[in-house]
């Protein structure tokens, strides 16, 4: 069964390198045979959290907020590409999700986190665990974490070297737990 799997990510920042990580992950769940698609909070743009989506009146949220809340409300399963600023969440990501809840209820979530360093975004996945799953999320216990992201995947978001070896591998189980799970809640929908 083919799934609908929605790639979150949040860098606000020049030479963002997590889109990298992010075009790697929808390459990969397409070649499984799934639907992935790109959300970027960068080009959704929304305003800094003043209202949720819920807290607008029917049909009286900007377009693109209503528009992602009918896009997340669709996919069967959320992958959030994490990288780590000061050893906590990036801003440009959270101040997207926090704008919905509903929509992400009861829905499979993965990590995958990043960093410059060798520490691979390990604080920003710990803090959106803790995030997600008090949204309601499944949060998939299988990490996707890429250090030193500059080296482990270059301009194409193409793996080289030993780091790119290391996520080709660590795919595999990450992508397995998420889809199993996607496809158990989408039967219970």
């Amino acid at each position: 069964m083919a799934l609908d799997i929605l790639v979150l990510y949040g860098s606000y920042r020049r030479g963002r390198l997590g889109i990298r990580l992010a075009d790697y992950l929808i390459r990969s769940f397409e070649g499984l045979g799934h639907k992935a698609e790109l959300v970027d909070a960068k080009a959704v743009d929304l305003p800094m959290l003043d209202l949720r989506y819920s807290d607008y009146p029917a049909g009286e949220a900007p377009a693109a907020m209503a528009h992602l809340a009918e896009r997340l409300s669709a996919a069967d399963a959320f992958v959030f590409v994490a990288g780590e600023y000061n050893r906590g969440m990036q801003p440009g990501l959270k101040n997207l999700v926090d704008h919905y809840l509903k929509e992400f209820d009861r829905r499979p979530a993965a990590i995958a986190s990043y960093s410059m360093g060798r520490f691979a975004g390990v604080n920003s996945h710990a803090d959106w665990t803790v995030t997600l799953s008090a949204m309601g999320m499944a949060v998939m216990p299988e990490r996707l974490s890429v250090g030193q992201i500059q080296q482990t995947l270059d301009e194409n978001a193409e793996p080289h070297g030993d780091g790119g070896a290391a996520l080709d591998r660590g795919f595999t189980g990450f992508a397995d737990t998420l889809i199993w799970w996607a496809q158990a809640a989408k039967a219970q929908r």
